[in-house]
């Protein structure tokens, strides 16, 4: 009993000074937590609030449907059957034409193909965007809208190296039209909706959100993507893409094959830039300035004396070209053009592409070290690539004895062409009723031996056909995966 009482006393003692100790530690603490907070304040401000609520898609896809068209094409293609006049002459030549010949005479040499894609509604007035490639060589074009109505349609205008057209409906209607938005504006990580008909499925909705924005995938010269994860799939090209006000901000376009949840879209900017143009002309004109140019790399910085990266380093200038007469050289890094700073080789050829045809403009760049202004005026771009088509042309032209126009193959020319292999000499002309057209060569085949000669160029194929002294020429070409023996003969 002692010691409990001994111990309350000891208690009772102590508190005065536990309480004294305690209020030191708490102001203490509270000073440091005041430094220590207003510290942290100042190098990072406070976090805004985030909603991760998920929106709902419903009153939106209801909104921009009707404005949504799905579109089935016809094309008609030609059979890779090989013409009866290739069976060579001589006692098997006879028994084939013999025994296949009519068969042959009786089987089509076309067909008809059928593809789908998606487009939208840009004009009350039928007018309608969408994919080049959905309505290449097309025949035939029809469009059903989401009411089930279907209605032929024309095309206006294709542009291949922004992969965009201009289809117009054959019918005096009025259209629920789309309205186009800023795709500049938009921001990574938007929710965003697609709207299409992927495999045939009319008015598929599916959403996502922007993964990306300026993507080089290797698809055109002009390429400037915006990647999302909505799920885009074939039938998908063409269709728009919305962002959350109902607005275009993109058309879809590619996919990545082997990967989930990569899409790809042309902002609806660079459609608004060549849109007037396909409609009013059916192309696009483009500004030329006949440079060759690359990124430079912080290695080519280094070596060239550079205080950086900035710019587009020209690597050939074209003959006879806009950037030839304003005295443009190979190794020059243009930094600016038309009074905007260059930031690499893509940026260029987007402003370039941009300017008027026959435009004067301010061209800046550094040579040897030094800062030099050249006023050039552009050209036009088409004429400029018909020009170096021309000079890359070689030799057995169409008016000659077999008929036939070739040329060197370029990485450029194959992509065009939908080949696996960027190099060789390819068939770009065939006259007709000439033996090339008899032998059924096409365009796009590609030569690989002459009378039993490989060829790798189109002089080196100039040079051997110029040996042959017979009024037959013996050819193996390369048509799509497979290869086959032709035989032209000239008439004597």
């Amino acid at each position: 009993m002692d010691k409990l009482q001994s111990h309350g006393r000891a208690r009772k003692v102590g508190y005065p000074t536990l309480v004294f100790v305690a209020g030191v530690f708490l102001l203490a603490g509270m000073l440091i937590a005041s430094s220590t907070g207003s510290t942290k304040t100042a190098q990072a401000g406070p976090v805004p609030a985030i909603n991760t609520t998920v929106p709902s898609f419903v009153d939106l896809a209801e909104a921009v449907g009707p404005s949504v068209v799905n579109i089935r094409v016809t094309k008609i293609q030609r059979t890779d059957l090989p013409s009866i006049n290739d069976f060579d002459s001589g006692p098997f030549g006879d028994m084939f034409k013999e025994f296949f010949g009519d068969m042959a005479r009786r089987f089509p040499r076309q067909y008809k193909s059928r593809g789908a894609g998606s487009g939208v509604i840009v004009n009350a007035d039928g007018t309608i965007l969408t994919n080049s490639h959905v309505v290449e060589g097309a025949s035939e074009i029809m469009i059903t809208l989401n009411d089930k109505q279907e209605y032929k349609a024309h095309v206006v205008g294709r542009d291949q190296k922004t992969d965009l057209a201009v289809i117009k409906v054959d019918a005096k209607a009025r259209f629920h039209a789309a309205r186009l938005g800023d795709s500049e504006a938009l921001r990574v990580g938007e929710w965003v909706l697609a709207v299409g008909n992927p495999f045939g499925l009319s008015n598929t909705v599916t959403s996502g959100i922007v993964s990306a924005k300026g993507r080089i995938i290797g698809a055109g010269p002009y390429d400037d993507f915006i990647q999302t994860d909505a799920p885009i799939n074939p039938g998908n090209s063409g269709g728009p893409l919305f962002n959350m006000r109902g607005e275009v901000i993109g058309i879809n376009t590619a996919i990545v094959p082997n990967g989930q949840g990569i899409g790809f879209a042309i902002p609806i900017n660079t459609a608004k830039n060549v849109l007037p143009e396909l409609v009013s002309k059916g192309k696009v004109s483009r500004g030329y300035l006949g440079v060759n140019i690359q990124n430079v790399t912080q290695e080519l910085a280094s070596s060239l004396g550079l205080k950086n990266t900035r710019g587009a380093l020209v690597s050939q200038v074209r003959q006879d070209s806009p950037a030839e007469r304003a005295g443009i050289r190979q190794g020059d890094v243009i930094i600016a053009y038309d009074r905007k700073d260059i930031k690499d080789s893509h940026e260029l050829a987007a402003v370039v592409a941009a300017t008027p045809i026959g435009k004067t403009v301010p061209v800046k760049f550094i040579r040897d070290g030094k800062e030099m202004t050249a006023n050039v005026r552009t050209g036009d771009l088409a004429m400029g690539e018909m020009k170096a088509d021309e000079k890359k042309m070689a030799g057995v032209q169409p008016e000659g004895k077999w008929g036939i126009e070739v040329r060197d193959l370029t990485p450029e020319f194959a992509q065009r062409l939908g080949l696996k292999r960027d190099k060789g000499v390819v068939i770009v002309g065939v006259r007709q009723g000439s033996p090339a057209e008899d032998a059924s060569l096409q365009k796009g085949d590609l030569v690989l031996e002459v009378n039993r000669q490989p060829v790798k160029t189109a002089e080196e194929m100039q040079e051997r056909i110029k040996k042959v002294d017979k009024n037959s020429l013996l050819l193996l070409i390369q048509r799509g995966d497979g290869t086959m023996f032709l035989v032209l003969k000239a008439e004597k």
